[in-house]
């Protein structure tokens, strides 16, 4: 839906909301432990420790064995933890002895406000309201080719603000671009903010045509309040900000009315991938899937942008049961991830979500392949590899541009061979 100008006009405020004050949280003498599972017994003892204390972070899902998890644990919690691990003879690995420490030394560099006639770049991460800020002046300064979209709302009320860019002047076949639905993933709506920005003022052909051949959706902040919270108050924030019992949130890719709950995800409220209390409990998940369903049919390509691990990803997350058009899925992947290689050597591996990365039902692009007819949907997990958790979630703003550049260079082959095959027609 296109944002009338009184709403325009009201997304310019800024809006005090609850919790903003909030004291940051710190991760001083905090220890970040990695562990693997050997068997069904330790998974067990893992899933166990992941519902059973939020002075325990989980920065990975605890879902297969021989899986490497990796863990933020509070002072006073480790003894208990390496008690337990002992006694279940879990093998692990102390990485870092204080992550906060580890944290500082990981320059994000977010851009500070009120620097005079400064335009927005690729050179810092920004604030929700500066990159909404940003997204109307490109309305504005854009007619009939930049459209702004309200794809949703927020449990703090916030607007789930996105462009619509349709820059040949007519609809074109559809590709949805979403981002930064889990908080901490910053490089995500980073990288999202960068395509757009490329598809309407880029001189390279392939990206020109990739501008005029299609009409694209974009939505760099798929969880507002999340975001938010993670430069306001902790930086490893992950769900959404719903109040439920004595914790908040909800993971708001395991919330999504596809298999939802069936495996991959948690019925703990604390638990960073809590599914909810039932499929689109969350105003986010559920007003964005509205405006989705409002597009059926103008969709054939979906991608969703997540961090970190330099994955490539496809359905299904509830199952290792493959889709029907496998074979073509396995076409697209190959050809992307073999164009983000070309320009800085980075590698990707993938394949569908159960085998390549973890079961994770109830995601947006299972959702959106699953019941949306969207016959080709891939989920980007970005920079940096899995083996660096300092340059994991807070990936350095100097690696924002070359993360984004070979990102674009992927989904330019990803969308050449899907026309290729047929699914534009």
């Amino acid at each position: 839906m296109s944002l009338t100008k009184s709403l325009l006009l009201a997304l310019l405020a800024v809006v005090a909301l609850a919790g903003v004050s909030a004291e940051r949280a710190r991760y001083d003498n905090y220890r970040l432990y990695k562990a693997n599972a050997e068997n069904a017994e330790q998974l067990a003892v893992l899933k166990q420790l992941e519902s059973s204390s939020d002075s325990i972070l989980f920065l990975d899902g605890v879902h297969i064995v021989g899986a490497d998890v990796k863990m933020v644990v509070a002072p006073h919690k480790v003894p208990d933890l390496l008690e337990i691990l002992g006694k279940a003879e879990i093998k692990y690995l102390l990485q870092s002895s204080d992550v906060q420490k580890t944290m500082d030394e990981t320059d994000e560099k977010v851009a500070i406000k009120g620097r005079a006639g400064e335009a927005y770049n690729w050179a810092q991460y920004y604030e929700l309201d500066d990159t909404y800020a940003w997204l109307q002046t490109l309305a504005i300064e854009n007619p009939g080719v930049v459209t702004l979209i309200e794809g949703g709302k927020t449990y703090q009320g916030r607007s789930i603000l996105g462009v619509k860019i349709t820059k040949s002047g007519k609809e074109k076949p559809g590709i949805f671009l979403e981002a930064g639905i889990h908080a901490r993933e910053w490089i995500a709506p980073a990288a999202a903010t960068y395509i757009i920005n490329q598809l309407l003022t880029s001189e390279v052909e392939a990206v020109k045509q990739l501008a005029e051949n299609y009409t694209w959706y974009v939505l760099p902040h798929a969880n507002p309040d999340g975001y938010v919270y993670t430069h306001t108050t902790d930086r490893l924030w992950r769900k959404t900000r719903t109040p439920y019992q004595s914790c908040f949130g909800a993971d708001p890719n395991r919330n999504w009315a596809f298999h939802w709950n069936e495996v991959g995800a948690s019925s703990n409220p604390c638990s960073d991938t809590y599914a909810g209390p039932s499929a689109f409990s969350e105003i986010e998940t559920l007003s964005l899937s509205n405006y989705l369903a409002s597009l059926k049919g103008k969709i054939q390509l979906y991608i969703s942008l997540h961090a970190y691990s330099q994955y490539l990803l496809y359905p299904y997350g509830h199952t290792g049961d493959l889709p029907d058009n496998v074979a073509d899925f396995k076409k697209v992947y190959d050809v992307s991830i073999a164009a983000v290689n070309k320009r800085y050597g980075t590698t990707y591996t993938g394949g569908n979500i159960y085998d390549a990365i973890y079961p994770a039902a109830g995601a947006s692009v299972d959702w959106a392949y699953g019941t949306q007819d969207v016959r080709m949907a891939f989920c980007y997990e970005l920079r940096p590899s899995s083996n660096s958790f300092v340059t994991g979630f807070k990936l350095p703003a100097a690696q924002i541009v070359p993360a984004s550049e070979e990102l674009l260079d992927s989904i330019v082959a990803m969308a050449a061979e899907v026309n290729n095959l047929g699914y534009f027609n």
